[in-house]
């Protein structure tokens, strides 16, 4: 998902999407871990999509303090 598509959505959904996407984390950490795991991109792409969905976060608590 798009940065612009984040910045959209409400602070709510935010922290849903963030739920959902620590938990496909851990799935894929357990797939790791025991060795079925197809495609490796997959962990940094989740990865990323974490830190895309804080940074708008920590974008939309700045802009509620001014």
């Amino acid at each position: 998902m798009k940065a612009s598509e984040l910045r959209s959505k409400s602070v709510e959904d935010l922290q849903k999407e963030l739920l959902e996407l620590r938990r496909a984390q851990f799935g894929l950490r357990m797939q790791l871990a025991t060795q079925s795991l197809t495609k490796n991109s997959e962990i940094q792409r989740v990865k990323r999509e974490i830190a895309r969905v804080h940074t708008v976060l920590t974008e939309k608590a700045k802009a509620s303090k001014q």
